[in-house]
């Protein structure tokens, strides 16, 4: 079985360069794999291993470093990533605003607290996540800004703006990250009575007794690809070349090729990126044969 651990924490961090070589020999000396951002507005991570108290390990190491870090656990019984990788980037999240992640007043909502308020009709409740995740499950009643990717989601707030005066509006992601950012472009805009869902929806499928306002999975940047409201692999595959999640019945479509194509992505590909794609799959399906 692998546990897996998220994390993020938004902060002035200057030295961030200075972490990358020390965590990559810990991390790699404990076997533990998955994707680490660092960036001078804070680190974000999702990881996992089999071994014994790595996480755990993993978390006390990085609170003496950082300060206090809240790890959030969960289980799986296939392994969510295939190597280790930590990046330094300028953003936790590519943006598209100068805004830094630690900068805003945005308000913080429990699962408890997110279910009340999500319950009162007169309240807005924003999905931040791009259009593929929400396909896949989201809260009910919520908005999509039917966004391909985080950056686009400046343009909506500047396009609704008008709608979104002097309401009450809630916001969530996945894991928070994304909240972190969305809120200063929700400040710029002059909205400021925003409340985001702590821990994200990860938090809140982990937490929470009264799941019934989720509707559908969760889609998660892994092995995965998706988990149920018990946190557990969901239905989904991924399409190798989009990254999309694909239903069984996505599979069964003529565009789909495992790692070559799908429905979503047929149009948006050229014949040499097909060529290409193709000629990816079959080492992948020698290495494992």
């Amino acid at each position: 079985m692998f546990k897996i651990g998220t994390f993020y924490k938004c902060f002035e961090f200057i030295k961030y360069q200075e972490l990358e070589d020390g965590l990559r020999d810990y991390c790699t000396k404990r076997k533990i794999k998955g994707t680490i951002i660092l960036t001078p507005e804070g680190i974000n991570a999702t990881v996992s291993s089999n071994e014994d108290k790595a996480l755990e390990d993993l978390n006390l190491y990085l609170n003496n470093l950082l300060g206090n870090l809240v790890f959030r656990f969960s289980s799986s019984n296939i392994s969510p990533f295939k190597r280790l990788k930590i990046k330094t980037r300028k953003e936790l999240v590519p943006s598209g605003t100068n805004g830094k992640s630690y900068e805003h007043n945005g308000k913080y909502l429990n699962p408890s607290e997110w279910h009340t308020f999500i319950e009162d009709p007169n309240n807005i409740i924003i999905d931040v996540r791009n259009d593929y995740e929400n396909k896949v499950g989201t809260f009910k009643n919520s908005i999509s800004p039917d966004t391909k990717n985080f950056r686009e989601f400046k343009t909506f707030l500047k396009k609704n703006k008008d709608k979104l005066q002097d309401k009450k509006i809630g916001i969530f992601c996945t894991g928070g990250i994304r909240c972190e950012k969305a809120l200063y472009s929700f400040e710029e805009e002059g909205l400021n009575d925003i409340y985001q869902l702590q821990g994200g929806i990860l938090n809140f499928l982990s937490e929470s007794e009264d799941k019934s306002s989720w509707q559908g999975e969760c889609f998660v940047f892994d092995e995965r690809v998706t988990v149920t409201k018990d946190l557990l692999p969901g239905e989904y595959k991924q399409c190798y070349a989009c990254r999309r999640p694909l239903s069984e019945a996505d599979l069964k479509k003529s565009e789909y090729k495992k790692g070559i194509s799908c429905h979503n992505c047929f149009f948006e590909k050229s014949d040499s990126d097909r060529i290409r794609y193709a000629e990816r799959q079959k080492q992948f399906d020698m290495k494992k044969s």
